[in-house]
């Protein structure tokens, strides 16, 4: 047991301590600790468990999304939305497993470095460049969402790992730049070996640029913004809607977990991929239990490049007429074909078209005839396939695109301001993308124009939120422009229920009665309708200091008394 231990997490220990004998034995007939990672193809082997779903589940499921003001569910707000997050919280695996990732990462290094003198350089620095790229990814993520965490780059003895506390963040972004410069050193351009679409090149730079970018570091975000871009492998795809339609990797998409729901069972046999009934209409077998956010719907800027409370285009009776297209394929516009069925939530649309079949349908997506529709009568497009209707979502789980590439240049630019045309192009870019034209084709879309700072971070910041909507992005950028406080103190608002929707209807004030008013930063305010009996309140989201950081896990702090609680906690 005095052989140095690869720690896992703190918060696992007290398992490890009790099996002590066991961990003594390690049969040569079967692969252990002490004779695997003997040639490359071991390596690649264990390189290939970076890529399975436990250590993802934080950017997978929509998890960020749902503890942000872009989400909508029934009567529930997610704890950090609502301020009652605690350190035994049901998310400490998250801590567990992204140490877990870590932990692999640092005995592959240590691996590769015993068979220099067997192997080239040429076979073991790409192998040890990817674990690079997850350990830097995973630190990353850890002192974003924790603050200071332990950190550690080799093995440790469990004498040591009890004595262990807490490191400044600005030691490990050090480690973590030096660890994203190395796997973008030795990472090939392409990486298909095998058969298998791994990390390569430009994901090593572009989610360096995203990290420097989450911690402030603008000039080193531009930097590695800057040599993604020049590698000219990536491009947008023409298609926004149909981009997240597509399950293959295409020339956008710079790196993403791959899924498959007749090949990801479980052990009954069911797919092992996420469940989307919560997501999909109820005249076609769901339960629209979530659902787009009203402000969300809200943040989408009409035709004119104007917000809905200032452009003469926007009618709150038909909100989904004259918007960024993004906005129709973000959510389902009424009197549109999803999931096999035309979706229309309107109290006046008793029967709806099965597309299919050509049969008229009860309408379950009309509160009038079902109670439990849709309460904000809204529904998600994005990514949505047609057999989404068997409940399962086998999309990618898209971790970067090219488009978020380009809104870093931007937003490190603009944050340096260092404004020149090359900030107007990249966002250009991608807000022509949505309209299905090229950039210089200024006519036909509401380009950005101007140098003023302030003015281009709001076009900036508005921009991402549609343009990564329900993509993960949201959560992150609140925690880094420090507006957590404006999300969270607007509340969750829907429709009226059942026994007062219609007469809503017949008094004319379907879909809204009135635009909302859209504050400078592009929040909505719909406490007014409320307050004049139009809609109703869902939920109530609260704000609290302590949610900048999540909690350490209860585990770690009662065993290790060098390792102290965030705030709040």
């Amino acid at each position: 047991m005095k052989k140095i231990l690869y720690i896992l997490s703190a918060g696992i220990m007290l398992s490890i301590s009790s099996s002590c004998a066991k961990l003594d034995l390690n049969p040569l007939s079967e692969a252990s600790s002490e004779n695997w990672y003997s040639d490359p193809t071991e390596l690649v082997i264990s390189l290939n468990d970076f890529y399975r779903d436990y250590l993802w589940e934080i950017e997978s499921g929509y998890w960020t999304d749902r503890r942000t003001d872009d989400w909508n569910q029934r009567d529930y707000i997610y704890e950090l939305a609502n301020g009652s997050a605690v350190s035994t919280w049901s998310y400490n695996s998250y801590w567990t497993n992204t140490y877990k990732g870590i932990s692999r990462a640092n005995r592959i290094q240590e691996s590769v470095e015993k068979l220099r003198d067997k192997y080239s350089d040429s076979e073991l620095n790409p192998l040890l460049a990817e674990a690079m790229f997850f350990r830097a990814y995973f630190y990353s993520r850890l002192i974003t969402l924790y603050g200071d965490v332990p950190f550690y780059t080799g093995y440790l003895s469990i004498e040591e790992a009890f004595k262990m506390g807490r490191i400044s963040k600005d030691e490990i972004i050090k480690q973590i730049y030096e660890d994203f410069d190395y796997a973008a050193q030795y990472l090939p351009e392409d990486n298909n070996a095998r058969n298998v679409t791994r990390v390569n090149k430009g994901a090593a730079l572009a989610l360096k640029a995203r990290w420097a970018l989450q911690f402030g570091d603008y000039q080193t975000a531009l930097s590695a913004a800057e040599a993604c871009i020049n590698l000219g492998k990536y491009k947008l795809h023409p298609d926004f809607g149909a981009l997240f339609r597509d399950k293959n990797i295409n020339s956008e998409i710079i790196f993403a977990i791959p899924h498959s729901a007749s090949l990801e069972l479980t052990s009954s046999g069911q797919p092992n991929v996420q469940s989307i009934r919560s997501f999909t209409l109820r005249t076609a077998g769901g339960t629209a239990t979530a659902q787009p956010s009203w402000e969300l719907l809200a943040a989408f800027d009409c035709t004119d490049g104007k917000p809905i409370d200032e452009s003469l285009l926007f009618d709150p009776h038909d909100p989904f007429k004259n918007r960024d297209p993004r906005c129709n394929e973000t959510f389902v516009a009424p009197g549109t074909a999803v999931y096999g069925f035309i979706f229309d939530p309107s109290p006046g649309t008793i029967n709806v078209l099965n597309v299919n079949t050509g049969a008229m349908v009860r309408n379950k997506d009309n509160k009038v005839n079902d109670q439990y529709a849709a309460y904000n009568s809204c529904s998600l497009k994005k990514g949505a396939q047609d057999d989404w209707i068997s409940t399962f979502n086998d999309n990618p789980t898209v971790v970067m695109r090219y488009a978020e590439v380009l809104l870093i240049f931007a937003e490190a630019k603009i944050e340096l301001n260092q404004i020149d045309a090359t900030v107007l192009n990249a966002i250009n870019d991608v807000r022509s993308r949505a309209y299905g034209v090229s950039r210089g084709q200024v006519s036909a879309y509401p380009a950005v124009t101007g140098n003023d700072q302030t003015e281009l971070r709001r076009q900036l910041r508005k921009e991402r939120r549609v343009e990564f909507a329900w993509e993960g992005r949201r959560y992150f950028d609140l925690l880094r422009w420090g507006w957590l406080e404006k999300a969270f103190s607007h509340n969750m608002y829907g429709h009226l229920n059942q026994g007062a929707i219609k007469a809503y209807y017949d008094a004319g004030n379907w879909f809204w009665p009135e635009a909302p008013e859209i504050d400078e930063d592009g929040f909505a305010n719909f406490a007014p309708m409320f307050e004049k009996g139009y809609i109703m309140q869902y939920g109530e989201r609260k704000f609290d200091p302590k949610s900048y950081l999540w909690p350490i896990p209860n585990t770690d702090i009662l065993i290790n008394n060098n390792i102290n609680q965030n705030a709040g906690y």
